[in-house]
């Protein structure tokens, strides 16, 4: 498994990776921690003279901004190492390595994490701006938006690694839920583990439906039928799974279900299945991205 980690030094990036820790990874996975100066690197002028003085006013003036850019990049390159020391602490196993760029923070982790191929990206809910808002929710909400991959913004809660994991999984019967299920099922999670399936008829929709009772009956039992199935596949990895199927807003019905229910992370698929409510369509999942009080992991297909 390859993951890629983005690293700014603040408490959101070390809760990120402490999150990690309860994610049920693999034991063989490789690593990859980049922290990004939004910074731009002027290139170095080849010109041979300046021919006025104001031509040697603007090269001077290009010259102490490329330095300070590139001075950025250094420092945000000791940040991606201490990053992956934590990295490599917590994960002895895991091969890391470290890298620092100099460009929008976004797009940099958007265009690493598509070009190395990552299976998963992680990044922090918020981080702080000494080089450029790198892990700020406008940026963190970009990744998980625009990145092909999977994308797990973390919020680490303090516990032992190996204590059980409560998890909440959003079911449409899409196949970026399905995906989302098989993410879950895919893991090694600590004994006792639990899993619980939400299910979601939209408020808006039941209303549209209430002309048409048989039509109503059908997409509910059409929705039970999705979650049993996700149960069945869920419990036959070992976890203690429950589940629920309600009426209302999907984003609000899982972000509640999941406070309440004291969960550690929520995984979604990257967007949704017909009319029933648009479950899982990108506004849904970056809605609860950007709301939850736990870690979301946003499960993209076809990688």
């Amino acid at each position: 498994m390859k993951i890629l980690i983005a690293y700014d030094g603040s408490s959101c990036a070390d809760a990120a990776l402490v999150d990690l820790q309860r994610a049920g990874l693999p034991g063989d996975v490789e690593a990859l921690v980049i922290s990004v100066a939004d910074v731009w690197l002027w290139p170095g002028s080849n010109q041979a003279a300046a021919e006025s003085s104001s031509a040697m006013l603007e090269m001077a003036s290009v010259t102490r901004a490329r330095q300070r850019a590139l001075q950025a990049v250094e420092e945000a390159r000791a940040l991606a190492l201490q990053g992956s020391e934590r990295v490599g602490t917590k994960f002895p196993s895991w091969t890391v390595q470290a890298e620092a760029y100099g460009e929008s923070p976004a797009w940099a982790i958007i265009r690493k994490a598509h070009d190395w191929k990552a299976d998963l990206v992680v990044v922090g809910s918020h981080g702080r701006s000494a080089f450029g808002r790198l892990i700020l929710g406008s940026v963190s909400q970009k990744v998980v938006t625009e990145a092909s991959r999977s994308v797990r913004v973390g919020r680490g809660r303090v516990l032992p690694s190996n204590s059980p994991v409560r998890i909440v999984i959003g079911v449409d019967g899409s196949p970026g839920s399905e995906v989302a299920v098989r993410a879950v099922t895919g893991r090694s999670w600590p004994a006792s583990s639990q899993a619980r399936v939400i299910g979601v008829l939209d408020s808006m929709m039941v209303t549209a439906m209430e002309q048409d009772e048989e039509v109503d009956q059908d997409e509910w039992a059409w929705a039970r039928k999705r979650v049993e199935a996700s149960e069945e596949t869920l419990r036959a990895s070992g976890l203690v799974v429950s589940s629920v199927v309600k009426e209302g807003d999907p984003k609000q019905v899982l972000i509640d279900e999941a406070e309440q229910w004291e969960a550690d992370c929520i995984f979604v698929g990257a967007r949704g299945l017909r009319s029933f409510e648009r479950f899982l369509l990108g506004s849904v999942s970056t809605a609860v991205v950007a709301r939850a009080h736990c870690s979301v992991e946003v499960v993209r297909t076809g990688q």
